[in-house]
């Protein structure tokens, strides 16, 4: 607490994006350790934001469904059927699992999704190949973050689902690492946090051992063209670029797997991932 003293004192009003997915949704304990940390930032007067994934529970339903999951540069292809299933399950069931998680615990989340108060707007992603057409996914064109700024203003820690809409009317699957690195640029936020499986960026992608502490944003586009970023951590990174790029002063990719990981990140000297930085 002693070493935490001056970290609260410089994040007391601060405003920290958080994405949050893959294995740790899976996880009761490691859920349970995740709400109390995210709590515990609310409570000392920092101002979480969560944008949350939810892919394996989404290819979960559709095998319960009898719905085979088709993927394109493993990116999901998203048909009529399956994008209403990926709403339901990010929107209904996710979403507000994790705002009753953070209720539970006296601090007090609100639910939505990009489609709210016109947050995302999004247009259909497509590929140079026409053989190539992923069905109902965006990019996204447009964050309009008065909403979220609203709910935070109000004590509420909001709770994104990442779905966003075009100008059709039409709801897209989103890629929920995207949606926080750019919800954290528009909310000029302190810290964008990325929650992922491993602990953070490696010199050696195979060697657990070789952690990078801190990493400046201008190598990584010389360590993704030497493959030492790629993969599904290739979205995170890009996502910690572009918000440093546009503002954010410090961005994470941490373990989520561990217990506590970000009280152990935010408030120690040590950390236990990764941070990207501008300088």
């Amino acid at each position: 607490m002693i070493e935490a003293l001056p970290y609260f004192k410089d994040y007391y009003g601060r405003t920290f994006v958080i994405k949050y997915g893959g294995s740790i949704m899976a996880d009761d304990k490691l859920k349970k350790n995740l709400i109390e940390d995210i709590t515990l930032l609310k409570y000392v007067g920092i101002n979480p934001v969560i944008v949350h994934g939810g892919g394996p529970a989404i290819t979960k339903t559709l095998n319960r469904l009898n719905i085979e999951a088709n993927f394109i540069d493993g990116l999901r292809v998203t048909d009529k059927e399956t994008m209403e299933i990926v709403e339901m399950v990010l929107s209904a069931q996710i979403n507000k699992e994790i705002v009753a998680l953070i209720n539970n615990m006296q601090a007090s989340a609100v639910g939505i999704s990009g489609k709210d108060g016109n947050l995302i707007k999004a247009v259909k992603k497509t590929f140079d190949s026409p053989d190539k057409d992923l069905g109902f996914v965006g990019e996204i064109e447009h964050i309009n973050p008065e909403l979220v700024q609203k709910l935070i203003e109000d004590g509420y820690i909001p709770v994104i689902a990442p779905v966003g809409v075009n100008d059709k009317g039409e709801t897209l699957n989103i890629n929920a690492d995207n949606v926080a690195g750019e919800l954290a640029a528009a909310l000029k936020a302190e810290k964008l946090i990325y929650l992922t499986d491993v602990d953070g960026i490696r010199y050696d992608a195979d060697d657990e051992t070789s952690r990078v502490s801190e990493l400046n944003f201008k190598e990584i586009d010389d360590w993704i063209k030497k493959g030492k970023i790629k993969g599904g951590m290739l979205p995170k990174v890009e996502g910690c670029k572009h918000a440093v790029e546009r503002g954010v002063l410090r961005t994470h990719i941490l373990n989520g797997l561990v217990p506590h990981p970000l009280l152990l990140e935010i408030f120690t000297d040590q950390g236990v991932g990764t941070m990207i930085k501008k300088d």
